[in-house]
């Protein structure tokens, strides 16, 4: 008898209940949390808008302009002397590209790898979890993951913006004046849409976790991709299927900053990511609960 028949069979393996669901993913959160690999993770990601502001601070001691004009993505960073709310954008630009997806993709490549490394995924499975509940929520907190570092992001950057330039009412890209409160909206929509457009990259790095015992080259694997694909998505050549590429419309959440909005590229990216993770997430289940299970 094989041991995914042993567990199967086993009377522990009972349907468990709602509050027991609730317990689990409460227990993988406080797990992942409270681990340093994810509080540095948490940390590199404060510190980017703290260095985005000194350096935009001390650019900009003598009254010259912080950069290009205009408005989208990275060129928030124009703006930024004039209201220290578009540092939150401007980091947010700035940590997509690489350092959110990474970290996104260090926590996903561990999530089923580092368990089977460590020799407890099998007693994970003894419990009454099952196979799919127990993929879904490490899916749920990879997800919760997503949300934290986002707004991690953004909230240190709201606070180096208000120690360091004047808030108050801002400018859209449109050429619109709006409240200070609004623009707060605004910020917290476009925190939500980044976090969004991570969770093709969650259902990426946990599809390639089922494939390994090993979190390291999971992490790494993941971690690969994510540059290969935005190398890619820089190639001319390739343009009839950069559209394709998860990280294509990360940079749309521009479009919320616009009087009106723009949702056309919004959309796109979110039906994309939703793609992304309805295709990755059904490979990684279809692999994990076919699996055997030996550490």
């Amino acid at each position: 008898m094989s041991q995914a028949e042993a567990v199967r069979q086993t009377p522990a393996a009972r349907t468990p209940s709602l509050m027991w669901t609730f317990g689990l993913f409460r227990n993988e959160l406080l797990t992942t949390f409270r681990r340093w690999r994810t509080l540095a993770l948490l940390g590199v990601l404060a510190a980017v808008p703290i260095l985005v502001g000194i350096a935009v601070k001390i650019e900009t001691g003598d009254g010259s302009s912080a950069g290009p004009g205009g408005g989208g993505g990275p060129a928030f960073i124009s703006q930024i002397t004039n209201n220290g709310l578009f540092l939150v954008f401007t980091a947010l630009a700035a940590t997509l590209p690489f350092f959110l997806p990474m970290a996104i993709g260090v926590i996903a490549g561990d999530a089923i790898a580092g368990e089977a490394g460590a020799g407890t995924l099998r007693y994970l499975l003894v419990a009454p979890a099952g196979r799919s509940r127990l993929l879904l929520t490490k899916y749920a907190t990879v997800m919760t993951f997503c949300l934290v570092a986002t707004l991690v992001v953004a909230v240190s950057a709201l606070t180096v913006g208000a120690l360091l330039f004047p808030l108050g009412d801002l400018t859209t890209i449109s050429g619109t004046r709006i409240s200070f409160a609004d623009g707060l909206g605004r910020a917290l929509l476009i925190a939500l849409a980044v976090a969004a457009s991570l969770i093709g990259v969650a259902a990426l790095g946990l599809f390639i976790s089922t494939l390994t015992n090993s979190g390291i080259a999971a992490m790494a694997t993941t971690v690969g991709l994510l540059i290969t694909v935005q190398i890619l998505d820089q190639i001319p050549q390739l343009h009839a299927l950069q559209p394709y590429f998860f990280s294509h419309y990360w940079l749309s959440f521009a479009d919320l900053m616009r009087d009106p909005v723009y949702w056309d590229e919004l959309m796109k990216n979110l039906g994309l990511q939703a793609l992304y993770a309805a295709v990755f997430g059904a490979a990684a289940w279809a692999r994990f609960t076919t699996k055997d299970i030996t550490t």
